[in-house]
């Protein structure tokens, strides 16, 4: 009936394409139908559609390949809001295609994705900006420990929790005992994450009371989250008994034995027992401790503790002496006396090995080489020439007043080095022997004393020394 009425009545090339797609959509309409029931519908005779100039929408995409529409506004039909999910959340701010934009209140987990807002404008077409909505959550932390019993086998102590977090949380243990853990994570129907992790060792029963920390990080909060944890073994218990000090006499009133114990949990029953029997009648129990009122021959026996918890028991004895006589109990010396003692002898230590080495050191200087330096010997000619010069007094400076008649001198300037020539017997100054000069030879020279500093009329005469001779450095008056 349509494409009769199309046939008799020309229309605009508009129109047609509109007239086509409201054909194409009623195609589809009855092909559903026939689909599902098998139904005939009737089509009006004239179908009547409008192009729209330009109108608004906002398309929301959850996933990859998943596109809904959630609001839509035309200047002429106003706002529209197809998705039920959006329906009472999503607002338009402004009743303009100048600023179309958008609010969504309540926001939910499951409101992440990427919306676009787009243009559909005639005849230029579409146009489209996008946006990405990250929604973040922050988890919900806990830690607890789990009560385990010591064994040889690994197991669960501490359990670690950051439920209903986006992005997914990191925990961390933090432990001095040598265990290790695991992680598991399950992701919510609204996109959050929640992470569990397992602390596990093989707990022994001096793992009890230790401490673990479990650290969570995560993207929205502002520190990481930690949580110290005391771990919970539970053990049977130990026993020893304390109090017997070998000095059990005859007619003695303050004996007494203690029985300690340790567990987890703590023992709940303490019984003192003894092997010859039933307990002395001098005896007295009160909680863990055995009480003699009076040492007599009844209490020389062997007595037993015995303790017990949920997961066991434990017993100790021990075996008591009656003597007939007190031991003498020598005291020993107080604490404080043994330490003022030690501390004496220490500082006495300390002068003596003070007063050794001043004196030593004294002994040292009195006997060690004079304090000035010696004059050096004059440096012997070489193998290939002779030394045939005149020796120079050295200068010198008078240091310090001496006794009359006496002067100091200090040689200045390099040291002159003596040169070995005899390398076949190593011998210095030319294989001779040092030489010592006797002083008085120069004394009466010319009727002067040798401190006379005018020495440039009483210059010993040159020296002519030869190859394989010996020689003697100028004197030096001290």
């Amino acid at each position: 009936m349509a494409r009769g009425y199309a046939a008799r009545r020309p229309v605009s090339p508009v129109r047609s394409t509109w007239l086509a797609a409201a054909a194409a959509a009623a195609a589809v309409v009855l092909l559903v139908a026939e689909g599902i029931s098998a139904q005939k519908v009737r089509v009006e005779e004239e179908l009547e559609a409008y192009p729209t100039e330009e109108s608004v929408s906002w398309i929301w995409e959850p996933s990859e390949g998943q596109r809904d529409n959630i609001a839509v506004y035309h200047p002429s039909y106003g706002q529209s809001f197809p998705n039920l999910a959006f329906k009472e959340r999503v607002v338009f701010l402004n009743n303009s295609l100048e600023n179309p934009s958008i609010r969504i209140s309540h926001l939910r987990m499951s409101d992440a994705g990427r919306y676009t807002c787009e243009y559909a404008t005639y005849p230029s077409g579409n146009e489209q900006g996008t946006t990405t909505l990250i929604m973040l959550a922050k988890p919900k932390n806990s830690a607890k420990v789990v009560t385990v019993q010591a064994g040889t086998k690994s197991v669960v102590v501490a359990q670690c929790e950051a439920a209903d977090g986006k992005p997914a949380a990191t925990i961390k243990w933090l432990a001095s005992v040598g265990g290790n853990h695991s992680t598991s994570t399950t992701n919510g129907p609204d996109g959050t994450v929640t992470v569990r992790s397992e602390y596990r060792l093989v707990p022994t029963p001096t793992d009890n009371g230790r401490e673990v920390t479990c650290m969570v990080e995560q993207r929205t909060q502002e520190r990481p989250w930690v949580y110290p944890l005391k771990l919970s073994v539970e053990y049977p218990p130990s026993v020893s008994i304390e109090g017997y000090d070998n000095n059990w006499y005859v007619g003695r009133s303050d004996a007494v034995l203690q029985c300690l114990a340790s567990g987890n949990p703590a023992p709940t029953t303490v019984t003192w027992t003894a092997a010859s029997g039933s307990l002395p009648d001098t005896v007295v129990v009160e909680g863990n401790k055995l009480l003699v009122r009076k040492v007599d021959d009844a209490v020389n026996t062997t007595f037993i503790c015995e303790v017990k918890n949920k997961h066991g028991a434990s017993r100790h004895q021990i075996t008591t002496i009656v003597i007939e006589e007190q031991r003498p109990i020598t005291p020993g010396p107080p604490t404080g006396a043994i330490v003022g003692g030690i501390l004496g002898v220490l500082v006495f230590i300390a002068i003596v090995g003070s007063v050794i080495f001043f004196v030593r050191k004294h002994q040292e200087d009195a006997d060690g080489p004079p304090k000035h330096k010696p004059p050096p010997p004059v440096k012997a000619g070489s193998s290939t020439e002779m030394l045939n010069k005149p020796s120079e007094p050295p200068t010198a400076t008078e240091t310090a007043p001496l006794s009359p008649g006496e002067v100091y001198y200090e040689p200045t300037g390099r040291e002159p080095v003596t040169n070995l020539d005899d390398e076949t017997t190593g011998a210095l100054n030319g294989g001779a022997p040092p030489v010592m000069v006797d002083l008085d030879k120069y004394d009466n020279i010319d009727g002067h004393r040798g401190n006379d500093l005018d020495s440039s009329s009483h210059e010993p005469p040159p020296a002519n020394i030869c190859r394989g001779e010996s020689f003697v450095s100028p004197a030096m008056y001290v």
